[in-house]
């Protein structure tokens, strides 16, 4: 069994979020092709996004570091450092509000 550091993780991510010309980076912590789950660290840059995108399948988000805004539909959640939110089934996008670090959770199969 091996352990990852997420603090280390999300340092260096955001890191490279900031001289990203699109303001973000990822990771991917977990998972892959042969797993039914996956986990990514995303890092966001302050006022950069994730554009509207559809859930690739059951997923979660948890604030790591920073605040963010998801849009859904009609729908602005707010999250902070140490907030989770089940992501809905519907388009959404993610706005970094200041320098952010999420951790992405997907359910890749029903």
């Amino acid at each position: 069994m091996q352990s990852q550091s997420l603090t280390e993780i999300a340092a260096q991510q955001l890191a490279a979020a900031r001289t990203a010309a699109s303001g973000r980076a990822a990771h991917t912590v977990y998972g892959g092709r042969a797993h039914d789950l996956r986990q990514t660290l995303i890092a966001i840059a302050a006022g950069k996004a994730l554009g509207e995108h559809e859930a690739p399948g059951e997923a979660t988000l948890q604030v790591l570091q920073g605040t963010v805004q998801m849009h859904a539909g009609d729908e602005t959640w707010t999250g902070h450092a140490g907030d989770h939110l089940p992501i809905p089934p519907v388009r959404h996008d993610l706005v970094a509000e200041t320098d952010a670090v999420v951790l992405l959770t997907v359910a890749t199969r029903a």
